[in-house]
């Protein structure tokens, strides 16, 4: 025992407990004499500790302050994320970033010829400012697809958007797994179509040789003029965007159904709510960040409505109504060849469309939602 023992026979333990050393080991702490239990070793803390140093309390109402980890530990972590990231980086900056640097155009008079590619010819076009925007806000055409595009994108944002949530609702109110997964299936599959397919079938319905003009003549009626019309040109591009792309927005707000606690609904039940109040009290409410989300990003595409959809009619219904921005940029751009005008007009479009994300994003963080990005 004599390598568990010291000399007054007591363990090393009992010794520590006790106190320093040169202190006696029958002597009481003042803390024991106020009654409080003694501490052994075990409940000690060890020198050089983070228990053995007072912890720095935050102040009243102020969050705890959490320490960042350090970029080695970060991509240690995370590098099988970032792995699996890179190649949707590369094509986002092969494909949108990269071509972002020829706006520069908008700002020069370009001339194709003035060298051997087309970096060169960048370069060596004369430095012009703001003579390119000058020309373009000095074109009645552009004023015309402007007006057009507003009013198009205006139209659809009032009287399209809400589709998706309302059929999305129907079809989440359906007690039929089957039914609802084939009516799912008929709505979106219109949206792998493209728009030569999806104006190809509306001619054929609603066209001056399609068949509701042949019924109509067939009863002694005249033919509605639809696919031509320029006072209903609006009417006829919004029903085919309805037709092809309702079902297919759906998918998103029927995802954000199925993530609202249905605890919710059997609580409102329970209070005597009926349908349309657990409508009005539990779903819309659910349905809100996804809501402003795509509000927010819609309202970003603001000045881009469609190229193809608007190109493929711009013959049949004039100029004066069809004529949208895309096919604007198009046209001055590339059947022209007037390089920097339309490089001007397509800049115009892309910073409008930023400004009206960044200003939706803050009016929504305003009224306590999240929405795109936050500050961090």
């Amino acid at each position: 025992m004599k390598g568990t023992t010291d000399a007054g026979g007591q363990p090393p333990a009992v010794r520590l407990a006790d106190g320093p050393p040169g202190q006696a080991a029958g002597t009481v702490k003042a803390e024991e004499r106020a009654g409080e239990p003694r501490r052994t070793n075990l409940d000690s803390p060890v020198a050089g500790s983070s228990a053995a140093r007072p912890l720095p309390t935050p102040p009243d109402g102020a969050p705890p302050t959490r320490r960042r980890a350090s970029f080695g530990a970060r991509w240690r972590r995370d590098w099988p994320l970032l792995l699996m990231a890179l190649p949707a980086v590369l094509l986002l900056v092969v494909f949108h970033y990269v071509p972002t640097l020829g706006n520069v155009v908008a700002f020069k008079d370009y001339d194709q010829w003035s060298g051997d590619t087309a970096i060169e010819a960048i370069v060596n076009s004369p430095w012009i400012g703001f003579t390119n925007f000058a020309e373009l806000f000095a074109d009645s055409q552009f004023w015309d697809a402007l007006r057009n595009t507003l009013l198009i994108t205006t139209f659809q944002l009032v009287f399209f958007f809400p589709l998706p949530i309302a059929l999305a609702i129907l079809l989440n109110s359906v007690v039929s797994t089957r039914l609802r997964g084939f009516v799912q299936t008929v709505v979106y599959l219109p949206h792998f179509f493209s728009w030569v397919l999806v104006i190809t079938f509306f001619l054929q319905m609603l066209g001056g040789s399609g068949l509701l003009a042949q019924v109509l003549r067939d009863n002694g009626l005249e033919p509605w003029d639809v696919m031509t019309n320029p006072d209903t040109f609006i009417l006829l591009v919004s029903s085919e965007s309805l037709w092809k792309d309702v079902g297919w927005g759906t998918i998103i707000f029927l995802a954000a159904l199925t993530a609202i606690d249905q605890s919710l609904y059997e609580a409102a039940a329970s209070d005597g709510a009926n349908r349309w109040q657990r409508l009005w009290h539990v779903t819309l409410p659910g349905l809100r960040p996804v809501v402003v989300l795509l509000l927010i990003l819609q309202l970003g595409n603001a000045l881009s409505v469609g190229f193809e959809q608007f190109i493929l009619q711009r013959d049949a219904v004039g100029r004066q109504a069809a004529e949208v921005l895309d096919t604007y940029v198009y046209h001055l751009g590339l059947l022209t060849q007037d390089y920097g005008v339309g490089a001007a007009a397509g800049l115009f479009k892309a910073v409008i469309g930023l400004i009206l994300i960044l200003v939706a994003n803050r009016v929504a963080r305003r009224f306590g939602e999240e929405g795109v990005f936050v500050r961090s």
